[in-house]
């Protein structure tokens, strides 16, 4: 007996399986027409690039999980008009062989894009990106801070 019921499938929820609970899975399941299609498989290359961005006195850093790929691969783009950093790139299917048997795949692939508008005060002409064992880091230096002006002193004749 289930304790908690599904709508979508017949399946019966143990508390005490070792399977992970996955709540969307119903959904991704109607929308792609099965559990191994497509849109599943993009969804979670997509879902899966995690990117990190924090900001220092002096620049914005972007920090992005890109495991297996090479520089080549990945495409930083910069919409100038409207400050808009766009981090894209594709992960490969694995060659298969014709005997093999996947038992279970987690690693995401396919495309992934990641969009971020970035503040005013960016100098877009001085974006540097490097990449260093599967990290992606991408730094977008700050346009110094205006001081403010300065009261000026007159002195007092007479």
């Amino acid at each position: 007996m289930s304790i908690i019921p599904s709508f979508f499938d017949r399946r019966s929820f143990d508390p005490f399986s070792l399977e992970v609970w996955d709540p969307f899975q119903s959904f991704t399941d109607l929308a792609s027409g099965g559990p191994s299609g497509q849109f599943v498989k993009e969804t979670s290359a997509i879902a899966n690039t995690q990117i990190d961005w924090k900001e220092t006195p002096e620049a914005h850093i972007f920090k992005a999980d890109l495991p297996g790929l090479k520089k080549e691969e990945v495409k930083i783009e910069l919409e100038e008009g409207q400050r808009v950093l766009q981090i894209s790139g594709e992960r490969s299917k694995e060659e298969e062989e014709k005997n093999d048997k996947w038992h279970h795949i987690e690693r995401s692939r396919g495309k992934f894009l990641r969009r971020f508008r970035l503040p005013e005060n960016v100098k877009v002409e001085e974006i540097k990106a490097s990449m260093e064992n599967g990290v992606l880091t991408v730094t977008v230096p700050k346009q110094p801070q205006p001081q403010p002006p300065q009261p000026k002193s007159i002195e007092i004749s007479g």
